[in-house]
């Protein structure tokens, strides 16, 4: 068995492994994608609780003095486990949990699937936006992907939202009021693509 010939899993603890898979650590071994380490068996078990459970009990095996006079250990012996068929992850999916285990997107960007509308028709990066004497009267088309939203009310009960979108290489807050809450207020959903075009007024 792959992983366990090539992983020491008496090093390491359950949550250690599972963080490997899903950061994308195992991506090497041949004919194996992620979610099927996170497959579970009639048991309850996942794949990788098996492959620990199986790695532990080959490595016990191999120090044990316990052998027979017929070269035979006296040790249950565990089958190794079977990689069950299940279908792949989005990309979305994929990558947030990337981020999630290590706090970064490793394999690619959530972006990248629009990279060539984000070349035809956005004319600066989020980056731009944080200096708004420097662009005031000019207008912006910027994408990304919200990250981060809220659905709050201001002390005098007036509704408003904070929106946070994220792009390859910054992130930006709007907060959105009155009619402007009212208007895109269904667009603060994390996850979502976002192309946002304005113009800086004073």
């Amino acid at each position: 068995y792959d992983l366990c010939s090539r992983v020491d899993l008496r090093t390491v603890n359950k949550k250690t492994i599972e963080s490997l898979a899903l950061a994308g650590g195992f991506d090497s071994f041949n004919n194996v994608h992620r979610a099927q380490y996170f497959q579970t068996n009639q048991d309850g078990k996942s794949v990788l609780e098996q492959a620990i459970r199986f790695g532990n009990s080959s490595q016990e095996q191999k120090n044990s003095a316990q052998i027979s006079i017929f070269g035979e250990s006296s040790e249950e012996e565990i089958s190794e486990p079977a990689i069950p068929h299940t279908e792949p992850w989005s990309t979305m999916e994929k990558l947030n949990k990337e981020k999630e285990v290590v706090g970064i997107y490793i394999s690619g960007h959530p972006l990248d699937d629009f990279k060539l509308e984000i070349q035809s028709f956005c004319n600066t990066r989020l980056s731009k936006l944080q200096d708004m004497e420097a662009i005031k009267g000019k207008e912006f088309k910027v994408a990304g992907i919200v990250t981060d939203s809220a659905h709050r009310t201001s002390k005098k009960g007036n509704p408003f939202g904070i929106l946070t979108i994220e792009d390859y290489n910054d992130s930006i807050q709007f907060f959105l009021f009155s009619d402007d809450y009212v208007k895109f207020k269904d667009y603060l959903v994390p996850g979502w693509f976002l192309f946002v075009q304005g113009k800086v007024v004073e």
